[in-house]
């Protein structure tokens, strides 16, 4: 299999190329893919130096799949020439996530609205997948009504201009503003441009994608995102709020048998889900679960994943390991 990485310069395609390489995902040859800027330029891969191409140049070798993070412009302009010429592409952007027709997947909760014919898959919001991934076992047995989030987001979910602003403040330095405040010993309550109704554009995320993953256009979800000084790793605190009654301890068993989440709540103990427990690692974290007491059939969690794995790079392969097991790909 031919396996082209569209945005391979960047911090999730690096990742990305990392996470093939540790899953040994069956691939023949790994074609990097970056604007004509990094063109010719040499990454390493599985031990070897591979050299990177422009998108035109990787569209003339004809991959069988094609993992983009390139931003939403670059998937507008060529996710549809590669799916033209054969190419699976599975998009980590916002261009396509709420397309009809369009499967927007997390895996382990919806891996089977994806059929046969489709050609391009969208990978959901960094925030929207690690959310859905705790809440789906809980949607299954108690059925959500609303959700209330707040989100705590690593400086990497902005890029590496972000990460190398936060450096450079924290060594003293000028730094080359990513944002458009100073995020060192701060908080910034704004994630991507405010939307006409007040809300940024990641908080619509969070709203419009947990929807559609979940196929319920029923659900209210209200959001609150913000930028935090922490180099790798988004929380959330998330409060739902259930149709059915709950208990406490069959919630805490439905997410420790839940794939790919870990349950981390001992808060006696001082052990909770932090973004430094989540670095470089695929599990999503969720603790500090308890009953909202203010209100009826809602519930309190804390939930902590590296966004450029499980929330970008990470969701993407397994999307394309989930077509493989299926005979999709």
């Amino acid at each position: 299999m031919r396996v082209a990485v569209v945005g391979a310069t960047g911090l999730v395609g690096g990742v990305m190329m990392k996470v093939l390489e540790e899953r040994k995902f069956p691939l023949q040859m790994l074609i990097p893919v970056a604007s004509a800027r990094s063109a010719g330029k040499k990454i390493k891969f599985a031990g070897q130096e591979v050299v990177v191409v422009t998108p035109e140049e990787a569209l003339s070798l004809k991959p069988d799949l094609a993992l983009f993070s390139a931003g939403g412009g670059t998937s507008l302009e060529w996710a549809g020439k590669f799916t033209s010429e054969g190419t699976v592409v599975i998009d980590n952007s916002s261009a396509w996530r709420m397309t009809p027709g369009v499967p927007l997947v997390v895996p382990e909760v919806n891996g089977e609205v994806i059929a046969g014919s489709d050609m391009l898959i969208a990978n959901p919001n960094c925030s929207t997948i690690q959310m859905v991934l705790a809440l789906a076992p809980l949607h299954r047995e108690y059925g959500v009504r609303r959700v209330v989030v707040s989100t705590y987001q690593s400086v990497t979910g902005t890029g590496i201009k972000a990460v190398r602003q936060l450096e450079d403040e924290r060594k003293g330095g000028e730094a080359e503003m990513a944002y458009n405040h100073v995020i060192d010993l701060n908080c910034i309550p704004q994630c991507d441009v405010f939307m006409p109704n007040g809300y940024t554009k990641e908080e619509m995320k969070l709203v419009n994608e947990t929807r559609k993953i979940f196929g319920d256009e029923t659900i209210a979800v209200t959001a609150t995102a913000v930028r935090v000084p922490v180099m790798g790793g988004h929380s959330e605190s998330v409060n739902v709020q259930f149709e059915r009654e709950f208990d406490v301890g069959r919630v805490r068993e439905l997410l420790a048998g839940e794939p790919g989440l870990v349950v981390v709540d001992n808060p006696e103990k001082g052990e909770y889900p932090m973004p430094v427990m989540s670095h470089d690692k695929d599990e999503v974290f969720v603790g500090r679960i308890r009953r909202d007491e203010s209100a009826e059939k809602s519930l309190n969690m804390w939930i902590v994943a590296d966004n450029l794995r499980k929330g970008a790079a990470t969701n993407t392969i397994q999307i394309a390991e989930y077509m493989l097991g299926k005979g999709l790909l």
